[in-house]
C-alpha cells in the first residue's frame, strides 16, 4: 500500500493561488527518492514540479493520461472536500517505469506546485498492457 506524505508549500498555494474547482490536477512519476533530488520537494520552498526527477511518459497510453478528473469541489457546513475520480495508468508498447513515487501536481497553477506524493515504498515497472490504479479514496481531501 503507498503512503500518502503532503506537501508542506501546498498549504500555501491552496489559501492562496488555486480554484481546486476547474484547475487542472495531473500526476507525476518519478525512481528518485525526495531526498536524493537536487532540491528535496519536501523542503519548504522546494515544492515544485521543477524539484522532482520524472520518468519518461512516451509510453503511456492514452491522450492524456495523466489528467486526474475532478468529480466535485464543494463545501457543506464549513466543511471542503475534494472529489477526484481514480486513474488508471496503463503501459503500452516498451513499458513504463520504474518508479516508485507518484506526485500530484497543480498544472494549471505558475510553477506547478505539488500537493502531495505517493510512496510506493519499492519502485514498479509497468509491462506493455499492466495498469497501476491510483485510488483517491471516498474524497481526496477535506479541509475544516
Amino acid at each position: 500500500m503507498a503512503v500518502f506524505v503532503k506537501i508542506n508549500d501546498w498549504v500555501d498555494y491552496m489559501v492562496e493561488d488555486v480554484d481546486l474547482d476547474s484547475d487542472q490536477l495531473m500526476v507525476a512519476l518519478s525512481n528518485t527518492a525526495p531526498a536524493a533530488e537536487a532540491a528535496d520537494p519536501r523542503d519548504d520552498g522546494n515544492g515544485v514540479l521543477a524539484s522532482v526527477t520524472e520518468i519518461n511518459y512516451a509510453n503511456l497510453v492514452g491522450l492524456n493520461p495523466r489528467d486526474i478528473t475532478t468529480v466535485s469541489s464543494s463545501q457543506a457546513a464549513g466543511t471542503y472536500a475534494l472529489v477526484l475520480q481514480d486513474l488508471t495508468l496503463e503501459a503500452g508498447a516498451g513499458g513504463v517505469g520504474p518508479f516508485r513515487y507518484v506526485y500530484i501536481y497543480d498544472d494549471t497553477v505558475a510553477n506547478d506546485p505539488l500537493i502531495c506524493y505517493y510512496d510506493y515504498g519499492s519502485s514498479i515497472t509497468l509491462a506493455d498492457g499492466e495498469t497501476l490504479l491510483i485510488d483517491f479514496g471516498a474524497s481526496y481531501f477535506t479541509v475544516a
